[in-house]
């Protein structure tokens, strides 16, 4: 991949139709990250979620939808921050390919 598609300031993509899987391994690899199968689950989760809803989950909604749907051992504040870092919610939407939550500092 040569480059990103046009990005906020702070590396969310512009249109949510230019994510593919290829450009969230560069996103999270840009911040020192390499994707395992639970960061994609998490993510798929994410996806889903927004498709339902029309919104990104905060960080609370979050770890109530992993803990629901892709059990305990990833659905709590500490499993998504060794994830996703100390503002999981928002780490996850810029993978996802979401805008920057509203609700995001």
């Amino acid at each position: 991949m040569n480059a990103l598609p046009p990005q906020d300031p702070e590396g969310f993509l512009l249109k949510r139709e230019d994510w593919t899987p290829e450009i969230a391994e560069v996103l999270a690899e840009a911040e020192g990250r390499a994707l395992t199968e639970d960061h994609r689950a998490v993510i798929t989760l994410v996806q889903d979620f927004y498709e339902r809803y029309g919104i990104a989950p905060n960080n609370r909604a979050l770890v109530r939808a992993v803990k629901t749907n892709l059990g305990p051992a990833l659905g709590s504040s500490v499993a998504l921050m060794t994830l996703f870092g100390g503002a999981p919610a928002k780490t996850v939407a810029k993978y996802a390919g979401l805008a920057k939550p509203p609700h995001c500092l």
